[in-house]
């Protein structure tokens, strides 16, 4: 019989795309008001990998990717993804987002994206949010599955990710 245990505390990440960089600032305050300061933000990448936004957020998106210095509890993701959802909302205007937010976390095995929309590889969590097991970790890396979104599956984003993940090692050791 195993014992049940509380899980490790869990790094929270962020991917945002946005057309405009102004509100970026905005956005990150709104972040670290309700989860602390973030302690790593990627520089600004091109989000040029499907169309889907452009729609609704215009056709030349970039993309940061932002990591907070306090960890979380992995089971309060929803919340933070309901978070991201209402920060959404605030800055949309007439009814287009102008900023997306993508909430997750990273552990030391994977990393985590919270999404509401549930598939096959995608468990419920509740308040009508999933997890999606985005990328695993083995052999001294994170590694893509059949389903990760191929901009997390390219060099440039595992090797962030594993630096943090070096960082996040490092804080969960004290």
């Amino acid at each position: 019989m195993s014992k049940p245990t509380p899980a490790e505390s869990v790094k929270l990440a962020a991917s945002i795309f946005y057309a405009d960089r102004r509100l970026l600032r905005e956005i990150l305050d709104g972040l670290s008001g309700q989860y602390g300061a973030a302690d790593f933000i990627s520089c600004e990448m091109p989000f040029n990998y499907t169309d889907y936004y452009s729609k609704e957020m215009g056709p030349s998106l970039s993309r940061r990717f932002v990591f907070f210095e306090v960890l979380m509890r992995p089971e309060s993701l929803p919340d933070v993804k309901l978070y991201a959802n209402h920060m959404e909302e605030t800055f949309s205007m007439v009814g287009q987002r102008q900023v997306n937010i993508d909430p997750g976390y990273m552990s030391k095995a994977h990393l985590i994206l919270a999404t509401g929309k549930g598939y096959a590889h995608r468990p419920y969590l509740r308040d009508g949010i999933y997890a999606d097991l985005t990328l695993v970790y083995r052999d001294k890396s994170f590694h893509p599955l059949p389903w990760t979104y191929p901009d997390y599956a390219e060099k440039k984003v595992i090797d962030i990710f594993n630096r943090v993940r070096a960082k996040y090692v490092e804080q969960t050791k004290h």
